[in-house]
This record gives structure tokens, sequence and C-alpha cells, in this order.
């Protein structure tokens, strides 16, 4: 009986290969309806291979249908095998809707999660725990990612006081750590960071997959990087590029560029090059390194005008801005309608495009007015391609903040700049050292005060006398 299914199996295959898909699907449909011993491994084995295939097949074809037709049609069969089994079984056929092409299909997204859903109340109708505690991690992750993330904080809460009870660290960590990107994806960093430790403790006290503690380190390097943190957080997205390498993961891309641009943000753009030259940059080379070397490259030159047209070119899908500065700025480069994915479609990235668009205008306003004692403040405008009165703010408030030295003279339109005096080194090594002369004498005179009490004590001098 093995054989023969085995070799209805290659059929299959052979009908795909001579473009016969419709034979081929039926094929592979009587393979998995066909009642057979549940008791035979090999005859399982063969039906899980017809059931992946036939999702593969669906997948390919981008039809969402479809593929949900074949995952609730697979449930007679799916009892009959391990547990283990059937939740890897069904998280790859789900996994389908987030593949190309199918992905590119309108409908895909709702679909994959109505399936999910369905299959979540399946697993608790056949009180199949650990399948409807993956699934339902599953379903956190996928409403966190279409942007429903009230109700997947809901299912997580239930969740968490569920695995706590069953004490089972390893999902626990997956929980914890889904509730961290969230919470940071709600811009509420401290819930983040108790998320996140939450996680790491539950780690702490098992063995961690690989895959697992890149994702932790990923999120660290996050959450630091919004603390302004980035020498931590570059060191964090370090250990998450080491540890996604190792497992060929293609996220180590995302995490390459997260470490340039924390070169980036702690003015060390001269470091992205020799960054990129290493044997495990270029490995992950792609649009996302390129946008971030382009970004440095602005940095390095004090260029606002490098980092627009940086913003120009990287750019593949369109996308609306939650920070208000970004939206004025996309919309004066008139590139809404266009594309910006490498640098604007990135949920981390994104977060710091703001503070390198204000330290680029303040490196851009310092190269302009660096050669001049006074400058007419149209002139600037004209060069930065600002209005007026934006120039005027941003060089005011760069004057409160004592970047430079000098005063707005808003009659006759002109900026005038004073030279910073230095403190000579010599004053204040003279004025530390008449300090430490001064403690000094408070100290000798405070020895001789008490000296001189009991040397001059009256009855210790009359003892003293001959007489």
């Amino acid at each position: 009986m093995p054989t023969t299914t085995m070799s209805t199996v290659l059929e299959a295959e052979r009908l795909f290969k001579d473009n016969q898909d419709g034979q081929a699907e039926n094929v592979l449909m009587g393979i998995i309806s066909q009642t057979a011993d549940t008791k035979d491994e090999a005859i399982l084995r063969e039906k899980e291979l017809a059931l992946v295939r036939l999702g593969q097949y669906y997948r390919d074809l981008k039809n969402p249908e479809g593929l949900a037709a074949a995952i609730r049609g697979c449930r007679s069969f799916i009892v009959a095998i391990a547990k283990a089994k059937t939740a890897k079984l069904v998280k790859t056929l789900i996994d389908f809707y987030s593949q190309a092409p199918l992905n590119q299909h309108p409908s895909s997204s709702q679909t994959q999660i109505v399936i999910t859903r369905e299959n979540v109340e399946w697993a608790r109708t056949e009180k199949r725990v650990f399948l409807r505690q993956n699934l339902e991690i599953k379903l956190c992750s996928l409403l966190f990612e279409y942007q429903q993330t009230k109700e997947a904080l809901a299912l997580i809460a239930n969740l968490l006081k569920e695995l706590k009870k069953l004490d089972d660290k390893m999902i626990l960590t997956e929980v914890h750590l889904l509730e961290s990107r969230i919470r940071h994806a709600l811009s509420d960093p401290p819930k983040a960071k108790a998320a996140l430790i939450s996680a790491r403790t539950a780690a702490n006290s098992i063995y961690c997959p690989p895959l697992l503690q890149s994702q932790l380190d990923m999120q660290s390097g996050v959450l630091h990087a919004e603390e302004k943190d980035y020498k931590t957080a570059y060191s964090y997205f370090f250990e998450a590029l080491e540890g996604l390498s190792t497992q060929d993961d293609p996220r180590a891309s995302l995490a390459l560029k997260c470490m340039l641009m924390c070169k980036v943000m702690l003015n060390l753009p001269e470091d992205v090059s020799s960054i990129q030259s290493s044997k495990l940059a270029r490995k992950y080379a792609g649009p996302g390194t390129e946008a971030m070397q382009a970004i440095a490259k602005a940095h390095e030159n004090r260029s606002l005008a490098d980092f627009e047209d940086a913003l120009k070119v990287y750019k593949a899908v369109s996308l609306r801005s939650t920070n208000t500065r970004l939206n004025l700025l996309f919309a004066r480069l008139s590139i809404w309608d266009g594309k910006i994915e490498e640098l604007s479609d990135d949920p981390i990235v994104r977060n710091h495009l703001a503070a390198l668009y204000d330290t680029l205008l303040e490196q851009n306003l310092i190269r302009i007015i660096e050669p001049y004692s006074r400058i007419e403040l149209s002139y600037v405008a004209e060069q930065v391609k600002l209005p007026l009165r934006d120039v005027e703010a941003k060089l005011s408030q760069m004057i409160l903040d004592k970047t430079f030295a000098g005063i707005l003279d808003q009659g006759e339109g002109c900026l005038e700049i004073f030279e910073e005096i230095q403190n000579e080194k010599m004053y204040d090594y003279s004025l530390d050292t008449f300090k430490q002369i001064g403690c000094v004498v408070e100290s000798l005179y405070a020895k001789a005060q008490k000296l001189g009490r009991s040397i001059f004590d009256e009855e210790t001098w009359l003892k003293a006398m001959p007489f």
C-alpha cells in the first residue's frame, strides 16, 4: 500500500511538470481524502506531503479560497497524526498565505486571519491545547501585522494567564516577545520594555533556540534605539545579525541595516563603509544597506539635498508616516504618490528618520553659515530650499540650544554669528590651584587652633612653671 501511495504522489509531480495542473490537483486531493489505515506511518506521511504540495500549488496559483478549503478538508486525517506534527503542519499551511505570490492577492490577509480563527476553534473543540496555543500565537502575530492591535493584546492577556499556570517557558517567551513588539508599535516604551524583560527572564531558564535568541536581541536593539542609546543598540543588532546569519534567516539584512543606522545616529558615518566591506555584511548587502550608505554619505557631507535624494531614490511602497515632520518633508518632496520602502516602509528605521532629518538640517545650516560673521536669512533659506519662516525657527532653536553663538536681526533679515570665546586652560588651572591652597590653609588653621588650645591652656601653663 505505501508503494502505491508513493507512486501516486510522483504521478502528481509528473503532471505538474507536464503543465497538467488540474489533473495533478485531483490526484493530490484523492490522496488526502482516501481512507486508509490511520496507524500506518508511511501512509500518513504521504498524506502530509500531498497536503503540503497541494498548499504550494494554491499558493503559486494565488488561490486563497482553495488553500482554505484544503486546510479545512485535512482535519479528518490530522486527528490521526501526532499532536506535535499537527501544529507544525497547520502552521506551514497557514504560512503559505504570507508567501509570494499568494500574499499579493487582495483577500489573502483576511482569508488567512479567518482560517486561523477557524482552526483555533477547531483545536479548542478537539481539546488540542498545544495546537490551540500555537495557533493563537500565530493569530496574535497576524492581528499585529494587520494593525488589529487591540484584539491582539486581549488575546495575549488570556494566553499569558494560561501559560503561567502551565509554566511553558518556551511559548511564554514567544508571547512576551510578541507583546513587547505590539507595545512598541503602540508607542508604549515602558510596557514594551517590561514585556521584553519578562521574555528574557523566561528564556534564561530554558535552552533558547538561536532564532528566538536573535529575535530577543533584535527587539532589545530596537528599544535601546528608541531610548537614543545607539551604542548599546548597535551591540544587540550585531548579536542579532550573527544569530540570524547562522540560521540563514533573511531578517539578517534588517539587523545589518539597523547596525548601519546606529552608526549614522552616533555621528560615525565613516564607519558604515568599513562595516559593509566585512564578509558577513557583504552576504546580506542589498537595497536596504545601500539606502543607509546613501544616508551616511549625506550625513558625512552634511548635505540635506543628498538626504532628500536618498529618500527619492529608495522608494518602492507607498506609505504615510505617522510623524508630522516626515509627512511635511515627503509632501514637500512630492513623493507621497511615489514609493518609499527601504527608509519609510521599515518600521524601525522610519522612527529615526525625523531625528536624522533634524541632524542633517542642523549640520547643513552650520556648513552654510560657518564662513560668515553676518549672513542674510533669505540666502540661507535659498541654499537649504526651505521656507524662510522654517529657517528662522530652526536657527532660533539652535541659538537657544547653544549650537552656535549668534543673534537673529529680523529687522535687517540677517543672522549675526559671534566667535565663541574659549576659556584658557591656564585660567582654569590657576583657579583650581588657588582652591586647593585654600583647602590646605583652612586645614592648617584648624590644626593650629587645636594645638594652641592645648599649649596655652592656663592650668597646664602654671604646672609647667618652675616656681
